[in-house]
């Protein structure tokens, strides 16, 4: 199995108990709402004031231009493109990175002091930055941050490989997050397919059964796949 197939095969396994990071800012945070606030408005999608806060974020800036430019190396080395599909970089992971960074401000020392020791090893071992340097040269720097001691707690690690740790958990959430990452994976949300039927001793307990021209729409193990369609008055037509 590469490198890809067992990023996805983690992300599948684990995706009923949430994503690679966590999504939420750590510690108690003031209620969105208070409790005088009417909660019977109707809203799609983001409330108003989740929609100023991205707003506000998004406004900032915390990254330089040689930053990004150092982070986009780093998503197109742990999540490339594939000739099928598009990876990291064309998801816009360092752009999520970016946000995630003015989100959760506690991420800030460990992102800029990471990008900063890359930078500083590159030129000690290569004499150029870390982003100029080639991909062979690229992964022997990672190779020394990628794999923890699982033995030593995650905070007592070394600045540096706390640093790659995080870039790969949010490289990791910002794609399977973005839709290219869903199509990646083949999620395909909650869509009604052709459904197999009453189990037949629940049929038998009620002494009933189905009409003959439903067995094939209801109970066809073989159509299990194919989305359901009714027709305007309601019924189903496959």
């Amino acid at each position: 199995m590469d490198r890809r197939k067992s990023i996805k095969s983690i992300i599948l396994g684990s995706v009923a108990g949430g994503l690679a990071v966590n999504g939420c800012k750590p510690g108690k945070e003031k209620p969105l709402v208070e409790s005088t606030v009417e909660v019977n408005e109707k809203h799609f999608g983001r409330t108003p004031l989740e929609k100023e806060l991205i707003a506000e974020l998004n406004a900032k800036t915390f990254f330089n231009a040689h930053e990004l430019e150092t982070i986009e190396v780093l998503c197109n080395l742990i999540l490339p493109a594939t000739a099928s599909i598009g990876g990291a970089v064309e998801a816009e992971v360092p752009q999520f990175i970016e946000f995630m960074s003015k989100d959760i401000p506690e991420y800030q020392p460990t992102l800029r002091g990471g990008l900063m020791w890359l930078d500083h090893k590159s030129n000690a071992d290569f004499q150029a930055e870390f982003k100029t340097i080639t991909e062979i040269q690229q992964k022997e720097i990672l190779d020394t941050i990628a794999y923890p001691d699982i033995d030593v707690p995650e905070k007592e690690r070394p600045l540096e490989i706390q640093f790659f740790s995080l870039v790969r958990n949010l490289t990791l959430t910002g794609y399977y997050t973005s839709k290219i990452g869903i199509e990646d994976i083949g999620y395909k949300g909650n869509m009604p397919n052709v459904w197999d039927g009453v189990p037949e001793e629940v049929l038998a307990e009620y002494n009933v059964s189905y009409e003959e021209e439903w067995l094939a729409k209801c109970v066809d193990q073989s159509k299990r796949s194919i989305i359901a369609k009714w027709d305007e008055n309601g019924n189903l037509v496959t």
